[in-house]
């Protein structure tokens, strides 16, 4: 059933068995590619001080920053998982985009590193000498590492799980950094020197720009964006047909407090209303609301008019 849950929908009409053996394959493919990652990723150090080219460094800094991520994103899920309510009495989910943009930052940075010193390099009066004979153990390392990681992506791309899915992404863009990396390296041994700090200048501002993407992304999540009007309208379609006696919506509101939404809604229901069933409905409702796994929290306010001011302080002060 971790196959249904992850993907949001129904692998096609499989039996309990074929399922839990679909989840099984999911996770195989994810451990296979983590371990491959690692082994591919050791190579490719050895190919980068043995080559000491630029381009062939970029591409090992491209397969470091995968690892890396992949590292972060296990530790803050592992770490959500442990709540503690005394000290964290929201829970822990802006951890991961937290430690994201951190990351980020910190990769982009490093892209930035290997622009300038490619951009050095080219601007150098003096330029490395060029090992023919260590040329065949680089271009023996990168081409292994380009076909596992083309098996990896084609084999994940078998799975509709959207991590796995993922996972089959990253590879294809391994292959690409891979093949740049290789290709400029040896053109560079073969012809001219320049071709190698070009490719690692290509791969550096591909690095860079997907993490800057990544990084804009988490901040958009953590500023408290609003949510898009479709889903407004969900949760409004939901809220006026929770129960009869709801007889005005006053506010929906619902904004990112990291990966998910918070929900703020204001009901209005009958002045004379018993306490318990006004408090029963705005409870049950909150439930509900809950349940929608867009949403991380939901927060109902009860009213008996909704003519009135608003009842926050303005979050802009006039100067």
């Amino acid at each position: 059933m971790e196959t249904i849950h992850e993907s949001g929908c129904l692998p096609g009409n499989l039996s309990e068995d074929e399922l839990k053996q679909l989840a099984r394959s999911e996770r195989m493919a994810i451990h296979v590619s983590n371990v491959a990652n690692l082994v591919l990723f050791l190579a490719k150090v050895y190919a980068s001080v043995e080559s000491r080219s630029l381009a062939v460094i970029a591409s090992t800094l491209d397969s470091f920053l995968d690892l890396l991520s992949g590292f972060i994103l296990w530790f803050t899920s592992n770490a959500m998982k442990t709540p503690n309510h005394y000290h964290y009495p929201i829970g822990k989910k802006r951890m991961q985009p937290v430690g994201i943009i951190v990351f980020a930052s910190v990769m982009a940075t490093l892209g930035l590193q290997i622009l300038l010193e490619s951009v050095r390099e080219l601007i150098s009066t003096s330029h490395p000498e060029l090992d023919h004979q260590k040329e065949k153990w680089m271009i023996g390392i990168m081409v292994s590492v380009t076909v596992v990681k083309f098996l990896l992506m084609v084999y994940c791309r078998r799975f509709k799980n959207e991590i796995v899915r993922a996972y089959a992404q990253d590879h294809f863009f391994d292959v690409i950094t891979n093949s740049v990396g290789l290709i400029t390296a040896v053109l560079a041994v073969r012809f001219y020197w320049w071709i190698d700090p070009t490719g690692a200048i290509l791969i550096a501002l591909y690095t860079m720009n997907t993490w800057a993407r990544t990084v804009i992304e988490n901040v958009w999540s953590l500023i408290g964006r609003t949510a898009p009007p479709d889903f407004l309208a969900k949760l409004t379609y939901l809220i006026w047909n929770h129960h009869q006696e709801i007889q005005h919506i006053d506010t929906v509101r619902a904004y990112t407090f990291g990966s998910h939404y918070f929900v703020e809604v204001d009901i209005v229901l009958a002045e004379d209303m018993p306490l318990n069933q006004a408090h029963n409905i705005g409870e049950t409702l909150q439930e509900k609301l809950e349940q929608l796994p867009e949403v991380e929290r939901a927060f109902v306010h009860i009213d008996f008019e909704f003519t009135h001011a608003p009842e926050h302080k303005k979050s802009i002060n006039k100067v």
